[in-house]
């Protein structure tokens, strides 16, 4: 009897032993979340929670480096630290972790097994704040920056940065320069978030320059030879001279004296964020959901797009394992091929699985906002699309993507006052975005905001994205006709530019209609009413302090500006549509504000305000 009792209880410890040693083998995952990222791994705690460490301190220093003291993320970043990196890595990527951007969400993903795996993606981090956090400058600008930026190094004292992330001290000591004016005139494509930078001497100069600007405290001069080029749209030469008080050539020569007297050019300063100032928390994912996480991310890169898909079938096809996430995931590949239906049919399999699910939601309305753009037809379930929107900017407040559509939504469905504050919703966001800029002088045609569609659309037609640009080109020439007639002529069904803006209905008469079924009457206005002459002042630029705002015949607003010694007093019909910057909302009481304005000098006052930025 004794025997048989020792028997059972050496047989439990032997089979709690497998069981834990099965557990052990079995990759448990985590996602740790800080204030501002979150990060999924199967490689425990406390590699996670040092991965978040590390990109709020990088968050941190972007912002002591560039002085702001908000920061947006207009779009999701999903942070992935994996002990299978190897998997799902780029074939031709060499680094310990990789940059995935997209429309709808950005991953990072590294490899755990280094502990410096985040210094692989510093370079597309500070693009990626950059462009949501900075206004558009020139490629010499974000080129630099992000050079600099990807030399850093963290510990839990100090930062340390300026080192050489390349061979860039190599190209600069053996190369002739670029001239400075041919730098900063130079077209760069800042925007695809390369894995790996090419070391040229474009990068090397640019890097270079900005080491000279940051350590010389030359970022104030640097915002306004900004203003300058971009605004005022002076040559770079003279933007130069004025903002830096020097010629190009002298400017030139500031740059090479500085690089030769770097003897160490890193510099070191404390870390504005230290152990104790980071708290995370902790929620367990299962295998299940944590294997299709794992196939969403596989799928969306191109080299192992096949082996994603295979993984997410395999969740579906097992009825315990079935998820919305690998639906989801499905879906998202469907849209990339433009099969629209098979899209629907797997967000609805997600919805039943998971009601509440804010990315189903996202994207039940990105495909139908694809499907509209691919057709050139209206939005099919309006309604549903604009609730779908409002659920996951509940959820997400500064998806700026999330309210551009919504934005063009509401302007389907006749609201023009909601769909520009969408939009100007979006734009504040992510103030780069072309599209979002295309897309409120859009809204304005549809609200015969004329003068303030063709200032848009004359900035945006300068382009360096060249659909943006035939885009705008093509607005600028349809104004004449939509002011006549109210629509433009039809053509081939769906061809964008032979469709009624955003909000007009094609098949309705012009303005002098009467009332439902009734003719206008021949003497009311003649059939063809004298087209509208274009407002042809020149947009103008100031820089000052806001001294008043006088809203007493709302909604037209008198804007007080004391600048360059002078009084300015400008005016907007519609404050409420007026194009702000730097705020979400107009508000009567401000003063003493630190502004800058575009606006056409006439009018009933000193000028008509184009444009308003808070700073």
């Amino acid at each position: 009897m004794v025997g048989t009792r020792l028997q059972c209880i050496f047989l439990s410890v032997l089979l709690a032993g497998l069981c834990a040693r099965v557990d052990a083998a079995e990759p448990q995952w985590i996602r740790v979340s800080s204030a501002h990222f979150a990060v999924l791994t199967d490689a425990g705690e406390k590699k996670g929670q040092a991965v978040a460490y590390r990109f709020e301190q990088m968050r941190s220093v972007f912002s002591q480096l560039l002085m702001k003291t908000k920061l947006n993320l207009p779009e999701p970043l999903e942070i992935v630290s994996l002990k299978s990196y190897g998997q799902v890595a780029p074939p031709s990527s060499s680094a310990s972790g990789f940059f995935l951007p997209g429309e709808d969400k950005n991953y990072i993903v590294l490899n755990a097994g280094d502990d410096e795996s985040w210094r692989a993606v510093s370079h597309q981090f500070a693009h990626l704040m950059l462009n949501y956090n900075y206004p558009p400058t020139q490629g010499w600008f974000d080129e630099g920056f992000a050079e600099y930026f990807a030399s850093i190094r963290l510990d839990d004292k100090q930062v340390q940065l300026g080192g050489d992330p390349g061979a860039l001290s190599g190209l600069l000591n053996t190369a002739a320069w670029i001239s400075i004016p041919e730098l900063f005139n130079t077209r760069h494509d800042t925007s695809s978030y390369r894995e790996e930078t090419p070391q040229t001497l474009f990068c090397a100069e640019s890097w270079m320059v900005m080491h000279y600007l940051l350590n010389q405290n030359k970022l104030g001069e640097t915002g306004t030879y900004f203003g300058l080029v971009e605004n005022q749209k002076l040559p770079v030469e003279q933007a130069i001279q004025q903002a830096y008080g020097m010629t190009p050539a002298q400017f030139e020569q500031a740059v090479k004296d500085y690089f030769r007297s770097l003897a160490n050019p890193i510099h070191s300063f404390p870390t504005p964020l230290g152990p104790g100032d980071v708290g995370t928390s902790t929620q367990q994912v299962s295998e299940t959901e944590a294997r299709a996480l794992q196939g969403e991310v596989t799928v969306r890169v191109p080299e192992h797009r096949a082996q994603g898909l295979q993984e997410l079938q395999g969740v579906i096809s097992q009825p315990k394992l079935d998820n919305a996430i690998a639906h989801r995931a499905l879906a998202w590949d469907h849209m990339q091929r433009k099969e629209f239906d098979q899209a629907t049919e797997e967000l609805s399999k997600a919805l039943e699985l998971d009601p509440s699910d804010p990315w189903t939601r996202y994207y039940l309305a990105l495909v139908k906002y694809h499907a509209a753009q691919a057709s050139g037809q209206t939005f099919k379930g309006l309604s549903n699309m604009m609730q779908d929107l409002r659920t996951v900017l509940d959820w997400y407040p500064e998806f700026a993507e999330a309210y551009s559509m919504l934005g063009m939504a509401r302007v389907e469905g006749g609201g023009i006052n909601s769909a520009m504050e969408a939009m100007r919703a979006a734009m504040l966001l992510s103030p780069r975005n072309q599209q979002y800029a295309l897309n409120m002088a859009q809204i304005y045609m549809a609200g015969k905001k004329w003068d303030a569609a063709a200032d848009l659309l004359e900035r945006l037609k300068g382009s360096d994205n060249p659909q943006i640009a035939k885009a705008a080109e093509k607005n600028l020439a349809d104004l004449p006709t939509l002011k006549k007639y109210g629509l433009l002529p039809t053509g081939d069904a769906g061809h964008p530019s032979q469709t009624a803006a955003p909000g007009t209905q094609p098949r309705q008469a012009p303005a002098t209609q009467g009332k439902a079924g009734e003719e206008p009457a021949a003497s009311d206005q003649p059939e063809h009413p004298a087209e509208p002459q274009p407002d042809r002042r020149k947009v103008q630029f100031a820089k000052g302090k806001l001294v008043s705002i006088d809203c007493t015949q709302a909604p037209v607003a008198v804007v007080t500006v004391a600048a360059g010694g002078k009084t300015l007093k400008l005016r907007t019909e519609d404050y409420k549509s007026l194009l702000l910057i730097g705020e979400d909302q107009f508000s009567c009481g401000w003063k003493s504000r630190a502004v800058a304005v575009n606006y056409k000098a006439g009018g009933k006052a000193d000028g008509d305000l184009v444009s308003l930025e808070l700073q």
